[in-house]
């Protein structure tokens, strides 16, 4: 079967053709990661945005670390297809928005030259949390895995090999440059993205050796916007049997085909200081505000999401699906909005929202392993439950639901039995991967329950929850049902 590329388009039939013909894109985007994601997401939005406008804005997408990602990119020109996934899901439809692709390990250079050009005034991100290389409080991580190699690097002409680094760079050589203002938009599930993204580049460039990192320090408070954004649309990782399904819907083979639910939503902080694409025209949305509708996404959504996975796999399930197919999955959510949505002001009606939740995450369509959601859970639990459960326990209210779902997460942060890996990491009971997974393991290693738990909790840098013994004895006294696969609520 050929590959899907700019030469094999035309045989697409018309519906299943990119929306706008992909050599009218110009390079104007620049986008940090080509995840499923991105590409079910912003490239989608990006892509209708021109076919709505006439303003045919591309991306360029860096791929920080998968040079074998880039290669297969570029080998399609860019192209990919997107299938959403629902019972009268349309047929799968190319997405061609993205324009080029680089290894940023290999093309750091250019790179660089890019975020200089002052006709290119947006840059987005997708790397997940720990591509950020931030302490849980905040800040730079320097024992981040290439960021001292990085600062080093700013001595002399070194290579960058972190993200962090990368876009530090590439600043300064804007700011050497045109000066022109730019926008870094970071797009993962993180509180305060854009603050947090400011962060760790500000505490980048102090560490810095560069000699103008003073006054590029005031370039960028005044001339570089880092919107905090909101992005939700449920991407499961593609399988081979969604590559397969792709490539004969299409008559071509697509390596880079991703599938999606039907919902996206896309609300970002109207704080830009270049000139910004006009998603809105695709049905984002820009808000003055943003924080109740970041607190709805973060606690209800990506919150529900982190206990199903955690209890499902408790459970012996495999997907949300599954799990919502039990007779405790939607209770499991209801009860979750219940009792975080009184700790958010303002933004959707927390009722309406947990209703859409229930019906997006019961899509049988939709197979969203838990394994996947429960990846570097030492890096989300700190989010997505934690402000929450504070809240509620200096209100002296209930916080049953968070309190299983922490439990259910240290269920999983058990070792692995058979674990064979090497010396200096380690493997986790239902198999996800984290960042702190060999910190993790080793709370286990001595010490009643209680101990073990207050210990997993200061892994994650709640120590004051750790010092709280109801919470800490709440949680532990439901760690012996999950072990045993059961589900109490």
């Amino acid at each position: 079967m050929d590959r899907l590329s700019l030469r094999t388009l035309a045989r697409l039939a018309p519906e299943q053709r990119p929306r706008v013909d992909p050599r009218e894109f110009k390079p104007r985007i620049l986008h940090f990661g080509l995840g499923a994601f991105h590409r079910a997401h912003q490239a989608d939005y990006t892509e209708e945005t021109a076919a709505r406008s006439g303003d045919g804005r591309g991306i360029v997408a860096v791929v920080p670390r998968q040079a074998g990602l880039a290669d297969q990119a570029a080998a399609q020109d860019g192209l990919f297809s997107l299938t959403t996934l629902a019972a009268d899901a349309r047929p799968a439809r190319v997405v061609g928005s993205v324009v080029e692709t680089l290894d940023m390990q290999r093309r750091g250079g250019a790179v660089d030259a890019l975020m200089a050009a002052p006709e290119l005034a947006t840059v987005t991100i997708t790397v997940t949390e720990k591509g950020y290389a931030r302490r849980p409080r905040g800040g730079l991580d320097r024992s981040a895995p290439g960021i001292e190699q990085d600062l080093a690097a700013t001595a002399g002409d070194g290579p960058m090999t972190t993200v962090v680094g990368r876009l530090a760079s590439g600043l300064l050589e804007r700011f050497r440059g045109s000066g022109a203002a730019i926008d870094l938009v970071s797009c993962d599930n993180t509180a305060d993205n854009g603050a947090a993204l400011r962060g760790v580049l500000g505490d980048f460039v102090r560490a810095s050796s560069w000699p103008e990192r003073d006054a590029l320090l005031e370039w960028f408070d005044s001339s570089v916007g880092c919107p905090d954004t909101v992005v939700d649309r449920i991407v499961p990782a593609t399988t081979s049997a969604d590559l397969d399904a792709a490539s004969n819907a299409l008559g071509l083979r697509d390596d880079l085909a991703v599938v999606g639910e039907p919902y996206r939503q896309w609300v970002l902080e109207d704080a830009f200081r270049g000139d910004r694409p006009q998603w809105e025209l695709a049905g984002a949305l820009f808000v003055d505000d943003l924080r109740p509708y970041q607190q709805t996404k973060l606690r209800l959504l990506n919150g529900a999401h982190s206990a199903l996975a955690y209890l499902g796999l408790a459970a012996g399930r495999a997907t949300v699906a599954d799990v919502m197919a039990t007779d405790w999955g939607e209770r499991l959510v209801r009860s979750l909005g219940d009792e975080v949505g009184p700790t958010i002001a303002g933004g959707p009606d927390k009722e309406e929202y947990a209703q859409a939740l229930v019906t997006r995450f019961a899509n049988p369509a939709v197979r969203h392993r838990l394994q996947q959601i429960g990846n570097d859970g030492s890096l989300k639990v700190g989010e997505r439950w934690l402000p929450a459960l504070r809240q509620l326990r200096t209100a002296g209210a209930s916080a049953t639901t968070l309190e299983l779902a922490l439990a259910a997460w240290v269920n999983a942060t058990r070792p692995s039995a058979d674990s064979s890996s090497p010396r200096g990491s380690a493997a986790l009971r239902f198999g996800t991967t984290d960042p702190a997974a060999a910190a993790l393991a080793a709370c286990w290693g001595a010490g009643d329950l209680t101990t073990v738990v207050a210990r997993l909790l200061r892994t994650i840098g709640a120590d004051d929850v750790a010092e709280d013994p109801a919470i800490v004895d709440a949680i532990t006294s439901r760690l012996p049902a999950l072990a045993a696969g059961r589900i109490e609520i």
